[in-house]
Order: C-alpha cells, then structure tokens, then sequence
C-alpha cells in the first residue's frame, strides 16, 4: 500500500529509503559547514590607542588582523574613559599598539589595561622617534608626521610577526608598499608646501607639531598643555596673528572652538577644521595639507 506524504508518493520500501538520505544529508551538510567553519583562519587581535594606528595595523595585517580603537572617532584623547564592553574585548586580544609618547589616555589607562590582560603584549610604536619637547613634557602627537608612521609602522610590523610568524612573507610585503605610500605622502606634502616655508599658522590645540616641524612651518597655538588661555594670553596671540597677517584659525572636532572663535572674530579670520585623529591617515593628510596651503599665507 502506497503512502503520500506531502507531494511525494511513498511505496512500502521506499519510505524508510528516504528518509536514511535525508538523515544522512542533514549530517554532511552540517560536517561541512563546521569543517568550512574550523578552515576559517584566526585573526590576531590587535587594539590601538587612537583611530590613525588601526589604518597602520591594517595596511600590515591586512585579512590577518582584527583591529579595536579605544578612543573612537570625535572623542578626546585627554578626557576619554573606555568603556566597559571595549575593556571586556582587551581580554581576546593578542597586541596593544601604544603611542607611548605622552598620550594623556595612555598615561591614565595604560596599567589598568595591562591588569586585565597579562598575556597581551604591549608595542611602543613610538620607539625610534624623537620626541619633541612640549610644555612640561613631550608632544604626544608623533603621528602627524609621515616620516615618524613610518617608523611607527615598522614597530607594528615586528610586533605582528613576533605574535604570528607563520605570515611573516605577507606582512613584510604589506609594510613595504605601505611605507611607499607614506613615502609618497611625504614627498607630496613637501612639494605642496614648499613655497610656505616659515610661514606661521594658529591651531587652538597644538597637535601639529611634528608636521609643522616637518615642513618648516611655525606652529601657533591658543590652547597650551591642555588649559584654556587666559584674556592675557588671548591678547597676546590676536596681537601676533595681525602682525604675521594669520587669518586661519585650525581646529579639530575634539576640542571646544569657543576661544578660536573669538580670536578669528578680532582678526576677522576664520575657523577651518583639519582632523589630526583620523581613522584613514593617508587621505586625511592629502586633505590637511590641503587645508594648510589654503590658509597660510
């Protein structure tokens, strides 16, 4: 006697047949998807301190890496506390990438950090740099300058094949046409510039330091070691600006614009915003360099 079970007509000894195959379907279907699940190479987890590092740990790493930024885009470095779910994520993580170059989120965060991970290694990617005095201490802004990535680069570069040798050929390539790139950068924004030499510029925070040390320039800021400039010093800095004829006041998104507001309105100047903490390094400093040809004098 037949049997219908949907669609299908089932004879006696057929029934059983089918359903031995579909049982069995199920099975290496299911092999298969946790087979294709376990060929799924492991990334190496990788946390930077500020957005520009993960554009250097991913030009390196490429499909190899997973990258986790602690201060997001828009946040300050100086006042930015991580939040619980992104210290839960330090714990899979196989490398910190530090800016170890003064940066104020490093100085407060750093050996909590430490504490929650003993098996992570911790990268100075500032190391080989020379930093620049600021104030009372260091100018923690070494990244700003294309020469200092590349070194910052080659830091990332030793640290990733130490953690994960079995793709040190892929990595030594990628570091090698990335440091090209910033080689290019660099030999761009010289031939940008070049006519600006000497040229005096204002920033509200002084975080182009580097770069203007770079490119002969003389950085001007209204913000010093992270305090608000009194009326005095606010007189003093509309003062310089009239007799150098700066009419272009730098600022960033990370910091207020309110006292760089008011010193572009007594020089009847202008505000323009460059962006020393973007995530994609290389355009964004194709942009700045823009900027800066555009605002100096």
């Amino acid at each position: 006697m037949r049997e219908i079970i949907g669609n299908i007509v089932f004879w006696p000894n057929t029934k059983k047949t089918f359903l031995l195959i579909l049982i069995l379907a199920i099975i290496a279907t299911t092999g298969c998807t946790e087979e294709n699940s376990s060929d799924q190479p492991e990334k190496t987890t990788v946390v930077v301190s500020i957005p520009p590092q993960a554009e250097f740990v991913e030009k390196v790493g490429g499909e190899h890496v997973e990258t986790i930024v602690m201060i997001p885009p828009g946040a300050s470095p100086a006042t930015y506390e991580p939040t619980s779910s992104q210290l839960k994520e330090l714990s899979k993580a196989e490398i910190y990438v530090k800016v170890d170059s003064g940066l104020p989120f490093e100085k407060v965060w750093l050996e909590k950090i430490k504490d929650l991970n003993d098996d992570m290694l911790f990268v100075n990617s500032s190391k080989g740099i020379d930093l620049r005095p600021m104030g009372e201490g260091m100018d923690p802004h070494v990244w700003n300058d294309p020469n200092n990535a590349i070194i910052m680069v080659d830091n990332i570069y030793k640290a990733l094949v130490e953690v994960d040798p079995s793709n040190e050929e892929t990595y030594t390539q990628n570091r090698d046409s990335y440091t090209e790139e910033l080689k290019s950068l660099d030999r761009e924004i010289q031939e940008t510039l070049e006519n600006k030499s000497g040229n005096s510029f204002m920033v509200y925070h002084p975080a182009w330091g580097y770069f203007a040390e770079r490119y002969d320039l003389n950085m001007v800021p209204i913000e010093t070691e992270g305090k608000e400039a009194s009326a005095r010093q606010l007189s003093e800095v509309i003062t310089f600006a009239k007799q150098e004829n700066i009419t272009i006041i730098f600022v960033q998104s990370q910091f207020s614009t309110q006292s760089a507001e008011a010193v572009a309105e007594e020089i009847d100047g202008k505000v323009v915003k460059v962006d020393p903490l973007a995530r994609n390094y290389t355009d964004n400093m194709y942009k700045v360099t823009e900027a800066f040809r555009e605002g100096l004098k």
